[in-house]
């Protein structure tokens, strides 16, 4: 048999688009800000490198959520 997909719905796919953005934009401004907070003392202690490092690891596991067009 032959099964038959939804048709997608452009909506939906603007949304899901929009929320990646929007996701990309605030690792990238929560990895910024952490990194201001990291060197603002002058040294890495290490939890400064544990946070950003976990930033950093979940910025790219975001990175591979992007939605299909």
């Amino acid at each position: 048999m032959d099964k038959q997909q939804p048709p997608k719905s452009d909506f939906l796919d603007k949304l899901r688009w929009g929320i990646w953005i929007v996701g990309i934009s605030s690792w990238v401004f929560g990895i910024t800000d952490r990194s201001f907070a990291s060197f603002a003392d002058g040294y890495l202690s290490a939890i400064d490198i544990t946070q950003l490092f976990t930033a950093s690891f979940f910025f790219v596991s975001w990175l591979f959520l992007k939605p299909m067009p």
